[in-house]
């Protein structure tokens, strides 16, 4: 034991393992943040296709350079409710095959021969290069993407260096007989398993066990019978995180995670029982004495994860039903959360969902109004409970929606995600407080329910036409929100000045009839509260409309923008203030 610790160097060892997990977070992360746009398309191209599934799991994973991580999102998604079990299986098989790209990697630095081919393709030939390529773009050029740009190869210059690294603290091992003698102990499989399992569980990440063994095969003194058993255990050792992760969530989230589970430890028992069979019955015992190097790693590596993927393939439903039967249904409804944290480790993926759940409460919000509009000329108490329930849900979607996107706010994001993230904190607000008029208003159909009031033939025209004009307006915010429609976002604030003229108009018609003895002090309470309350769900319209508009000119100077539209009188402004003054005319309704 003494030989082998005098014959590597261990400070070297940690030092180039710390550089090899850091450029490997450092790429991933980069080449995450660059391809934010691609991954909510793949996300949405989502369907019930167990092949697109699985290339949908392969790619994300080749992007985000871990399977861990893609696990951990997909049981975010089931937990979240947006994606079911059986979506989940084939995208955690692809995940498993987008993980060996890692390995294929690493391999280059196995790369032996004198002709120039060969040599342009050693990291040691190309790695410098990228290295000041990447601190060019990071540090001398303008724009997110070209330093994001710069952050990949840096990553990728400071893994392969840790690489170097870690191969040369280990290269002294190469002579020394009793470091050869420990790792024959590893020929017997279950050792070997369970080493690769302990390491990877460990450092989290089976890409950087992988990797770790490509430097040790680099002493020549790991034969393919010590490395069959422990690339397999590694397989297994991934599957850590996501159990971890599923702690605390909903039931078909944890199946998720036992199917990743049961797709490893099944493939290395069937495969691991043949492979030891084989060597058997064809006496392979050469296998352990037979030297691997970096890239018989990789393909041993990425040939045990095509092969689970092809025999499980079609047996996704049987790895549903394990993992049904492991996670027993209770009685209990499920429930789901709707911003699952689990997908903060990819901000592109949990900004879109931030989207559409804020789309849910939007949804709400416009019903609360609507129902709330519904209650004057039918009241009933079905409706009234909708009106309150609805504004509760909304209330509580505001409050979680919003401290999700403080957290999401503060991670690495690209511009586009970033203005989406500032987009949503403001608009939430808008419609968070549209549902609050929505009780104000309905609390006025109450009283006159219950006081058994009645408003004038001529109050009631005109506040209906008001309603109606409010009705437009939060249906024009809505569609401009949700389908991001700029021509109904041009339109709410012309609009929005109409509703304001509808208020000052009502509100001295209704003085000349309280003169005139037509309408009753009590009833001129509820009217002035009514149209209060009209007016202010306009205004949060117009804020909603203002902040689209504002968003998609990267600006938030939202009051600046609708003063100037105002105060130009653009041709667009004139014609849609002069269509809805036409349309909610009240001397003509």
């Amino acid at each position: 034991m003494t030989k082998i610790l005098e014959s590597f160097d261990l400070l070297g060892l940690i030092c180039g393992l710390a550089l090899f997990l850091f450029g490997m977070q450092l790429m991933g992360n980069a080449l995450e943040k660059k391809a934010g746009g691609q991954l909510k398309t793949i996300l949405e191209k989502m369907t019930d296709n167990p092949f697109k599934g699985f290339l949908l799991g392969m790619v994300v994973t080749c992007i985000i350079q871990s399977s861990s991580a893609t696990t951990v999102m997909v049981v975010g998604f089931v937990n979240s409710g947006i994606m079911k079990l059986r979506q989940a299986i084939s995208i955690i098989m692809g995940a498993n095959i987008g993980t060996t790209i890692t390995a294929w990697i690493l391999s280059l630095t196995g790369l032996e021969g004198g002709a120039w081919y060969v040599d342009i393709f050693k990291p040691s030939s190309f790695v410098p290069v990228l290295a000041l390529i990447g601190v060019i773009f990071f540090m001398f050029l303008n724009g997110n993407k070209k330093k994001d740009t710069g952050l990949i190869l840096l990553g990728f210059a400071t893994l392969m260096t840790g690489m170097d690294i870690m191969s040369d603290a280990v290269a002294g091992l190469k002579e020394v007989p009793e470091f050869a003698n420990i790792l024959t102990l590893f020929t017997n499989p279950i050792l070997g398993v369970l080493a690769g399992a302990v390491l990877t569980a460990v450092i989290q990440s089976s890409s950087a066990s992988v990797g770790i063994l490509q430097a040790l095969s680099s002493t020549g003194a790991i034969s393919f019978g010590a490395a069959v058993p422990i690339i397999m255990g590694q397989n297994i050792g991934t599957c850590v995180t996501a159990m971890l992760s599923c702690i605390g969530a909903n039931k078909n989230a944890k199946r998720t995670a036992f199917v990743h589970l049961y797709f490893n430890v099944i493939g290395t028992i069937v495969l691991l029982t043949v492979f030891s069979i084989v060597k058997a019955v064809f006496d392979l015992s050469f296998l352990d004495r037979m030297q691997i190097d970096e890239f018989w790693i990789a393909v041993v590596h990425s040939a045990f994860n095509l092969i689970c993927t092809v025999l499980w393939f079609p047996f996704t439903g049987l790895l549903e039903k394990l993992a049904c039967i492991t996670v027993r249904d209770t009685e209990a409804k499920e429930k789901y959360e709707m911003l699952d944290e689990r997908l903060l480790v990819t901000p592109a993926v949990a900004v879109e969902r931030c989207k559409s759940v804020a789309e849910t409460m939007a949804e709400l919000s416009v019903g609360t109004i609507h129902n709330a509009f519904g209650l004057f000329s039918d009241y009933n108490e079905e409706a009234y409970k909708s009106v309150i329930k609805g504004e509760d849900k909304v209330d509580k979607y505001e409050d979680r929606l919003g401290s999700y996107l403080v957290r999401v706010s503060s991670l690495e994001l690209t511009d586009d995600d970033s203005v989406e993230a500032t987009k949503l904190l403001h608009i939430i607000n808008d419609f968070e407080r549209i549902s609050d008029h929505s009780v104000n208003i309905l609390q006025s159909a109450e009283e006159i329910n219950e006081k058994k009031l009645s408003f004038s033939g001529e109050a009631k025209r005109e506040l209906s036409v008001m309603m109606d004009a409010v009705s437009e307006i939060v249906d024009l915010a809505y569609d401009s929100f949700v389908n991001e429609n700029l021509d109904s976002a041009v339109q709410v604030e012309p609009l929005e000045q109409v509703v304001d003229s509808l208020k000052d108009n009502i509100k001295s018609r209704h003085i000349a009839r309280l003169q005139k003895g037509e309408c009753t002090i009590e009833l001129g309470f509820i009217l002035t509260d009514l149209l209060t309350n009209l007016e202010r769900v306009s205004d949060h319209c117009s804020n909603i409309a203002g902040c689209m508009l504002e968003m998609a000119h990267k600006d938030m100077a939202i009051h600046k923008y609708l003063r100037s539209v105002k105060d130009g009188e653009s041709q667009e402004y004139k014609h849609y203030h002069d269509y809805f003054s036409m349309k909610y005319d009240i001397e003509k309704a």
